[in-house]
């Protein structure tokens, strides 16, 4: 995907501004004055934890959506995907779980592999179920919650669940792609030439890697800056007060959970800690939910997807989740 020389400038512009903002935060005594000091630092390190936590996951999606742009044709896609709606969401489903990446990363590994032919609910399975149920988040679960397994295997189960009914649902509102911008039109008509040499499209793979990280890096930094925003500024306290049963509870852990942002490999610590506090519904909801979508994620989207289908996606995650963890509390 080739750039303009504007949009070189504004997005080297956006990094030399990131990196201006960090340093006068993080290292410049000058600015550390009155009482916006110890506010605007606790803002620093926890939007540079945030970076840090996503960035490795994000190189390793462009690299991999790169992968995917050099080395995998349409016609490979349409033979390894099953024509049958639901065999394909199943499908989707089962290799997301199987796939190591968080939420940040997933999305420019989705946006290929749905521009190469995917189909929209069949990416959409593997969108959610990757982040939310893969080896790593599921062992650290179990790790978080003192080895407790029923947890771990909660998680996987109602997340695999969740996602399957939400790929469905998405199969029978959206028949196109719902991406903004097709790339692989931008994109030489050499890309899968036999004449390229491995040499060759490894370094076109390069090219195209750093491409979707600036497409994709400079949403997560705003991402990432508004939730370090909300967690500095929103009292969690108030937050807390609300969730007086356990319907309220399970809105308030949601409502946690995406305005926190947290990576989907850490994010059953910070959920432990509420054990003592919201029941074991709300803090399943807290699991669930974030991995599938969150603050920093949905803007991600918003650069990849059209408006409508960001919106309707969030309201369906929500209502299906919510919906799902309530009536599991019932019955059981």
């Amino acid at each position: 995907m080739k750039k303009s020389v504007p949009s070189i400038i504004i997005d080297t512009a956006i990094l030399l501004l990131f990196g201006m903002v960090v340093y006068v935060i993080g290292f410049s005594d000058t600015y550390k004055i009155n009482g916006l000091s110890n506010d605007l630092y606790q803002l620093n390190t926890i939007f540079l934890s945030i970076l840090i936590e996503a960035l490795p996951f994000v190189l390793i999606g462009v690299l991999i959506a790169g992968f995917i742009q050099m080395f995998i044709t349409e016609n490979q896609l349409k033979k390894w995907i099953p024509k049958n709606r639901y065999a394909a969401i199943f499908m989707s489903c089962v290799v997301g779980g199987l796939f190591p990446a968080c939420e940040c990363g997933i999305v420019p590994i989705v946006r290929r592999l749905i521009d190469k032919g995917v189909p929209i609910y069949a990416g959409v399975g593997f969108l959610l179920t990757g982040p939310l149920i893969n080896p790593i988040v599921i062992y650290s679960t179990y790790m978080a919650f003192g080895n407790d397994l029923e947890m771990a295997i909660l998680r996987m189960g109602v997340g695999f669940i969740i996602a399957l009914i939400i790929a469905v649902l998405i199969s029978f509102l959206f028949k196109s792609n719902q991406l903004k911008t097709t790339t692989t039109s931008m994109t030489s008509c050499n890309d899968h030439t036999d004449r390229q040499s491995l040499l060759e499209k490894l370094g076109k793979t390069l090219i195209h890697a750093v491409d979707e990280f600036f497409d994709m890096g400079k949403y997560l930094i705003i991402g990432a800056f508004l939730a370090s925003f909300v967690q500095v500024y929103v009292s969690t306290n108030l937050l807390v007060s609300l969730g007086d049963d356990q319907f309220t509870s399970l809105v308030v852990m949601m409502s946690l959970a995406y305005l926190l942002s947290l990576c989907s490999e850490a994010d059953a610590f910070i959920g432990a800690s509420f054990s003592s506090i919201f029941p074991r519904s709300a803090i399943l909801g807290f699991l669930v939910y974030g991995p599938m979508i969150d603050l920093k994620n949905t803007l991600m989207m918003l650069s990849v997807f059209k408006t409508k289908f960001v919106i309707i996606f969030v309201g369906i995650v929500s209502i299906t989740v919510f919906l799902t963890i309530s009536l599991l509390t019932i019955v059981l």
